[in-house]
């Protein structure tokens, strides 16, 4: 809960609240049950308007447990924001952040309400989409509006989350699972995300805040970042599809360590979970392997996923931990599904 801030979407709402999430390495102990891909509130309310429809598909349990102490061993751990798409919400891109934690990073994801499709609080509220729908007969200079709006409610709640992280680090603020306050080492702090999450990013770093390196996966830039750029590195990972202008716009403003790439056969989705449960979940919904296509693309999921993972923990293992990333060399590292659209420097 941002006491400072009346919620900037729903005007009966003094305070604005939103969830956020721990994923991170820890023990399984013997029989306990996996935690479910969201939460019960928030699934029923995705699958009665979604691609994804109950009493057809039964969504996927996490590789998580819940509460379960930190593994402490191997000392401090860098920690990861991710955001989320617009209208999405926080377990959207859970195959990628489980990979990471499962490679030793903490990642926070974080619910924006309002701007999400559904956030489900302690108690069983939710809380629905409730910024303005941008819809097709929008006029663009009003659809800038909403969105830049949108992104700047986006960087104070991120700004939000590391403020309430630094004070849990110190000793204060929210009860942590047993070990887990002690691993964060927040002066490794970077941040991902997906369409308006991968924005958000880009802008959260031209603001200042303590992020040292930015991931965006397929979004358009908006927001001061994308006329001034960021000092600090960039991931730009989109879909095989020509760029708006945002990206090509931004790369000369980019000072520091920066890629461009894109993934042969993927589409705006591709970045989500809708990667690996559209075609799992294809025959139960009646949907054909062309309509599948149609909005994940062709490249067959396992490969797609395999690719993303391995992208986003390079990245972060080099920013990071200072590990060398062979698959962000340039062409010829092993991944021919990579299209490096902008020369490799540094």
């Amino acid at each position: 809960m941002d006491r400072s801030r009346r919620d900037p979407w729903v005007a009966g709402r003094p305070v604005r609240e939103f969830m956020v999430q721990f994923w991170y390495p820890a023990a399984r102990p013997a029989g306990r049950e996996r935690a479910p891909w969201m939460t019960p509130g928030a699934a029923r309310h995705f699958q009665s308007a979604g691609l994804l429809p109950a009493g057809y598909v039964t969504l996927p349990r996490s590789h998580a447990g819940t509460d379960l102490p930190a593994r402490t061993a191997g000392g401090r751990r860098p920690v990861i924001l991710h955001s989320h798409g617009h209208g999405q919400h926080r377990s959207a891109s859970l195959s990628l952040v489980e990979d990471l934690a499962s490679h030793g990073y903490v990642v926070v994801t974080v619910d924006h309400t309002y701007d999400a499709g559904q956030v489900e609080f302690p108690g069983g509220r939710v809380e629905t989409y409730g910024m303005p729908e941008l819809t097709p007969d929008l006029p663009p200079e009003e659809e800038r509006r909403i969105v830049t709006k949108a992104l700047g409610v986006r960087v104070d709640d991120v700004r939000h989350v590391l403020e309430e992280l630094t004070r849990v680090v110190g000793g204060g603020g929210h009860r942590l699972p047993a070990g887990l306050r002690g691993v964060l080492d927040l002066s490794r702090t970077a941040m991902f995300g997906h369409s308006l999450g991968g924005a958000t990013a880009l802008e959260a770093m031209y603001e200042g805040l303590p992020i040292v390196a930015g991931a965006n996966l397929d979004g358009s830039l908006f927001g001061r970042s994308a006329v001034s750029g960021v000092d600090r590195p960039v991931l730009l990972f989109g879909a095989d599809l020509p760029d708006d202008g945002s990206w090509l716009g931004v790369w000369p403003r980019l000072r520091g360590w920066r890629r461009f790439v894109t993934l042969k056969g993927s589409l705006h989705f591709s970045f989500t979970d809708y990667e690996p449960l559209l075609p799992q979940a294809a025959e139960r919904i009646g949907a054909t392997p062309e309509q599948v296509a149609g909005v994940i693309g062709p490249l067959e999921w396992r490969r797609s996923v395999t690719v993303q993972r391995a992208v986003l923990r390079g990245f972060f293992d080099a920013q990071l931990r200072g590990r060398a990333a062979p698959i962000l060399d340039g062409p010829g590292t092993g991944y021919p599904e990579l299209a490096f659209q902008k020369p490799v420097e540094g």
